[in-house]
């Protein structure tokens, strides 16, 4: 890149000055990780828009490393965004309003120039396609009070979730942050994500209506794009690319048990691909595309291993399960739209060909058995004091 080129990004583009950051710490934005050197004050020629920033503090020696913090940010051309190291609570901190302006100011007169790391705009189209539908009103509607997005406040969802080695990671550094973090610190609040019901409750109604609700999700998609999104089903896919983002990057728990809630949830559902969500479910096969084809790429650290985790992409996982059901219902439907089959096969080829899994054609449902406490097999259950749908 020419200098020119490369001051005009360095003029126009986000800035993040991070100051007083100690050596080793783990310091990221989008798909891009930095390893803090004892010049590092932040990151240079940020795309405007929306970003996710995370790190994580280290020992001494650079080996041993706390839980992760991350926050989305959503910014405009030349903006600044200044932070500063608290020592006595080893995380980044918002600095004063006059100190912000008097920072931004020395960074647009590339005083600290030097400094600052670039972002690598050829991995800029993996972060488009992993967050084209997180807006600024997604974040404001789920990023926890203050942003801080951090496992150490899961405590509640960790103990009681029945884990899987893929849960168990985010659990350990729960423990390490625990004995670690600052009084106060485990009285954050989480994320605010939309609870999805897995199994469809309703009074006045038939077992066999009942039965048929918790078959297709269909109409359970609807009451919640209608009573949760306002209707819109962008704010839905942002939710699930929010949740994929934090779940990744982030290593939370409760993110990924919001992900596969939305991901079984509209996988569940067999009418609305056909008749009355057919463009929903064209982006977001697009979406799950996208995020499964970055994911199955190698780590970073050259271990030969993917960045998901192997208990989500085995043949017994709840993913495989959800998409062997959708593949038989869509793909041997008589009448379906042309993008939508394109994406699907397109979706359904990347999982044969990365991770080896087979889907058998034939009519919706043949092949598929469930053992007796399979949690994917459909549960029906009458209440008479709720009703979540109808």
């Amino acid at each position: 890149m020419d200098s020119e080129k490369a001051l005009e990004l360095v003029k126009h583009g986000v800035t993040l000055l991070f100051l007083d950051v100690p050596q080793y710490t783990m310091v990221a934005i989008d798909t891009q990780m930095f390893s803090v050197g004892p010049a590092f004050k932040g990151i240079k020629m940020i795309p405007p828009g929306t970003h996710f920033v995370y790190y994580s503090s280290s020992s001494r020696d650079g080996k041993v490393f706390s839980p992760i913090v991350g926050f989305f940010i959503d910014a405009g051309p030349s903006e600044v965004i200044v932070r500063k190291w608290d020592q006595r609570e080893e995380r980044l901190v918002k600095v004063y309003e006059e100190e912000e302006e008097r920072y931004s100011q020395a960074v647009k007169n590339l005083e600290f120039d030097r400094q600052l790391g670039p972002y690598n705009l050829s991995r800029y189209e993996d972060w488009k396609q992993l967050s084209n539908f997180i807006t600024k009103s997604v974040i404001e509607r789920l990023e926890p009070i203050g942003g801080e997005i951090t496992v150490e406040c899961e405590n509640e969802i960790v103990r009681n979730t029945t884990k899987i080695p893929l849960e168990e990671a985010p659990e350990k550094q729960l423990e390490v942050g625990n004995s670690a973090s600052s009084v106060g610190k485990s009285h954050r609040k989480g994320c605010y994500y939309t609870s999805i019901p897995r199994v469809v409750k309703c009074k006045g109604i038939s077992g066999q209506e009942l039965t048929s609700l918790n078959l297709d999700k269909t109409q359970l998609l609807e009451t919640l794009l209608a009573k949760d999104y306002g209707g819109s089903e962008d704010m839905l896919l942002g939710e699930l690319q929010f949740a994929f983002v934090v779940f990744l990057m982030g290593q939370s728990l409760e993110a990924f048990l919001q992900w596969k809630s939305l991901v079984s949830l509209l996988f569940g559902c067999t009418e609305a691909p056909f008749r009355t969500r057919t463009q929903l479910f064209t982006k977001f096969i697009k979406v799950i595309h996208n995020q499964l084809k970055y994911g199955l790429q190698n780590d970073h650290m050259d271990t030969g291993s993917t960045l998901l985790d192997d208990s989500l992409i085995s043949a017994d996982s709840f993913l495989h399960h959800v998409c062997k059901d959708f593949f038989s219902s869509l793909l041997d439907g008589s009448v379906i739209d042309g993008d939508l089959l394109k994406w699907t096969r397109k979706f359904k080829e990347l999982l044969e060909s990365s991770l080896g899994w087979e889907f058998q054609q034939g009519s919706a449902g043949d092949g598929i058995y469930f053992e007796e406490n399979d949690e994917y097999a459909p549960v029906v259950e009458m209440l008479d004091d709720e009703a979540l749908v109808g």
